[in-house]
C-alpha cells in the first residue's frame, strides 16, 4: 500500500472540508497509518488505556466546551499530554478557535492543527469515505474497462488482440469507457472492485495506426465514466480450432482479483468477429442471471423435458398394436 501523508490528505480534501491550517506545519509530511477517525474524548479525561494515536484526532463543540472550562495551567496539561502521544494530526469542527496554548503546542511538536467549517458529524463522515478510499487495496492491470448496459466489463488479453478497438466500437453504440491500457483496481469492501483510469492516462486511448485519442473531446461527457465497478471479466484470446470453448454456458468460469471472485467469459477472436455484438450480449445474458433467469439451464431443461416426453409416449406406444 501507498503511504499517504497529512499533506496529500490536506492538498486534496481542502476544499472539500473546508480546512485551514492554524498551526504544526512542520508536520505535514507524517504518515497517515490508519483508515479510521475518532473523537478523543475519553482521552482528553485522562483515560489513555484504548487510545488510538494513529487516527485523525477530530474535536467538536463538546470536546472544545471542555477544554475552555478548565484552568490555565490544566488546560495545558490535557493539551500536553493528547499531543505527546504523536498523534497524525487533529482537525477542530464548526470553525471554533482553538485555544493559544494549543496552536504553540502544536507549533512545537509538529503536529498539524486544522479548523473545518463543517459539523463534526458531518466532518467525520467525509473523511472516513476519504480514508476508506485512500487505503483500499488497489492493483493495476493491462486491460480495458466498459460500461456496458450499466455492467462493468473489464477486458483482458494479449497486447493487439483488439480490446481498444471493440471499446471505441462500443462507446460509438452509446456505451461508457472507463479506462484504456491501465486499469487501476481498489478492493472497496468484501466482494466489490471498483474500476478506474490513471491521472496521467485518463480517458485517453491509442488505437494502432492512429495513434492516441481522446474519447471525451471527440464523444463528449456521455461517452466515459470516472469509475464502475467491476462485474465480469471478459478474456479475448486468438482462436485455436483444437482449443475446447465453452459452448452451452452451464459451467461457470471465475478468475479472483484482490481476492474477490467475478466470472470470467473467454471469448476466441477471429477475423470478422463482431466483439461488440457478442459484448452487448454477454452484458445482457449478466443482468438476466443477476435477475434469476438462467438461458443456457433453461434450454437444458425444456430439451430434457421434451426428451422425457417423447420417451414416454414411446414407452406408452411400445406395444400398442391397434
Amino acid at each position: 500500500m501507498e503511504k499517504i501523508t497529512v499533506r496529500e490528505f490536506f492538498d486534496n480534501r481542502k476544499e472539500v472540508l473546508e480546512l485551514t491550517l492554524l498551526s504544526g506545519a512542520d508536520g505535514l509530511d507524517s504518515i497517515l497509518e490508519s483508515r479510521e477517525v475518532q473523537r478523543p474524548s475519553m482521552a482528553l479525561m485522562g483515560w489513555y488505556e484504548e487510545f488510538a494515536r494513529e487516527r485523525i484526532q477530530v474535536l467538536g463543540r463538546n470536546e472544545m466546551s471542555y477544554l475552555q472550562s478548565l484552568s490555565p495551567d490544566k488546560l495545558v496539561e490535557v493539551i500536553e499530554k493528547l499531543f505527546s502521544y504523536n498523534i497524525p494530526c487533529i482537525i477542530v469542527s464548526k470553525n471554533i478557535v482553538p485555544p493559544p496554548a494549543m496552536l504553540e503546542i502544536s507549533d512545537r511538536r509538529k503536529i498539524p492543527l486544522f479548523v473545518s467549517r463543517l459539523s463534526t458529524v458531518e466532518l467525520m463522515n467525509k473523511i472516513s469515505l476519504w480514508l476508506d478510499n485512500a487505503f483500499a487495496p488497489k492493483v493495476y492491470i493491462h486491460g480495458t474497462m466498459v460500461d456496458v448496459y450499466g455492467v462493468g466489463m473489464l477486458y483482458t488479453g494479449k497486447s493487439g488482440i483488439g480490446k481498444s478497438e471493440c471499446a471505441l466500437d462500443l462507446v460509438e453504440r452509446g456505451h461508457r469507457l472507463v479506462a484504456d491500457d491501465v486499469v487501476e483496481i481498489k478492493k472497496h469492501s468484501e466482494n466489490v472492485l471498483i474500476a478506474s483510469g490513471t491521472n496521467l492516462l485518463g480517458h485517453h486511448m491509442e488505437i494502432r495506426g492512429v495513434g492516441i485519442i481522446d474519447i471525451e473531446r471527440l464523444f463528449g461527457v456521455r461517452a466515459i465514466r470516472m469509475q464502475k465497478r467491476i462485474e465480469l471479466e471478459v478474456r479475448l484470446v486468438i482462436w485455436e480450432e483444437l482449443e475446447d470453448y465453452e459452448r452451452l454456458g452451464l459451467e461457470k468460469q471465475f478468475t479472483t482479483i484482490l481476492g474477490v471472485k467475478i466470472p470470467i467469459v473467454t471469448i476466441p477472436v477471429s477475423p470478422g468477429k463482431n466483439l461488440t455484438a457478442i459484448s452487448e450480449v454477454i452484458a445482457m445474458n449478466h443482468m438476466l442471471e443477476v435477475f434469476g433467469e438462467n438461458p443456457a439451464m433453461s434450454f437444458v431443461e425444456r430439451l430434457n423435458e421434451e426428451i422425457r416426453r417423447k420417451k414416454n409416449l414411446r414407452d406408452y406406444l411400445k406395444n400398442d398394436f391397434e
